[in-house]
């Protein structure tokens, strides 16, 4: 704590501030990595069920009186099993499985909350508060950023194959399932401990936006992991100190941010070719009338 009182004091701003940017950092440096995969593996909805699924492991870790990160990463992993067992063994899409999981986990959750009389405020694990986060939850942000940068790079063949053509990695004798479920667990985790510090809108922003703003510029995955962790961050220093300026709701604001990034992106990327395209219907238009 004495660290964040010095800085706030060295850049003289308040030590709420000087938290919340520490944490945005933090968190956004980690979801570039993790949600680079997950938009390339078309399971951009999956941090909203695992956000959601969670809830039925912080009732339980508080009725059991265990750490709310143990209960809480179990029914996450849970989540993802099920959903990719109901996918394999059905016909039924992957956004259908999800969507499933996410309602059925979410309502157990919030029964088992109401019933467990816990101090446990749901409205604190679903919209966070980026501004009141301690010492303890900056240190877990960054263990965690540093196990996911650590994994992510030893394993980066397995993850990169797995992510664009499993077929292939299968051939190759890579099992895809240990990738995919260690990435899931990564993403539980990653969610679990950010799910208290800035709520699941603007976790499940920051996984998704910054890394789909930058697949539309880059073709390379390692441009696009550094890339959306260099986004993730401005996202969280821009929606910070224009929250401050203005008196916006914080974790609104930089969710704010990466939207108009993306918009941007979407627009004026040579990769999208938006414009281009627009011009060409013009132009076809044009000549047919």
């Amino acid at each position: 704590m004495t660290i964040i009182f010095s800085l706030a004091d060295f850049f003289q701003v308040p030590v709420s501030m000087m938290t919340a940017l520490i944490a945005s950092t933090l968190i956004g440096l980690t979801s570039g990595m993790l949600g680079s995969f997950i938009v390339l593996r078309r399971l951009s909805l999956m941090g909203d069920a695992l956000s959601h699924a969670v809830l039925p492991g912080v009732a339980i870790s508080y009725l059991l009186g265990i750490p709310m990160m143990i209960g809480a990463t179990f029914f996450g992993v849970l989540a993802a099993a099920l959903i990719e067992f109901i996918t394999k063994k059905s016909t039924i899409k992957t956004d259908s499985s999800i969507g499933i999981i996410l309602s059925s986990f979410f309502a157990l959750g919030v029964i088992l909350i109401s019933r467990a009389q816990s101090g446990t405020d749901l409205n604190h694990i679903l919209f966070g508060n980026v501004l009141a986060v301690t010492p303890s939850e900056l240190l877990q942000s960054l263990i965690i950023l540093a196990v996911v940068f650590l994994l992510v790079t030893v394993f980066y063949q397995g993850f990169f194959i797995s992510s664009f053509d499993p077929v292939v990695a299968k051939s190759y004798g890579i099992n895809t399932n240990v990738y995919h479920y260690l990435l899931m667990i990564l993403l539980t985790i990653f969610t679990v401990s950010a799910l208290s510090q800035v709520g699941i809108v603007m976790v499940i922003a920051l996984l998704v936006t910054p890394a789909a703003t930058m697949y539309l510029w880059v073709k390379h995955l390692k441009h696009m992991m550094i890339g959306a962790s260099i986004l993730g961050v401005l996202m969280g220093i821009l929606g910070v100190l224009i929250s401050f300026h203005y008196d916006f709701p914080t974790s609104s604001t930089i969710v704010l941010v990466g939207a108009f990034f993306f918009l941007v992106s979407f627009i004026c990327s040579p990769k999208n070719n938006f414009i281009k395209r627009k011009e060409k219907i013009y132009e076809k238009n044009s000549l047919g009338s």
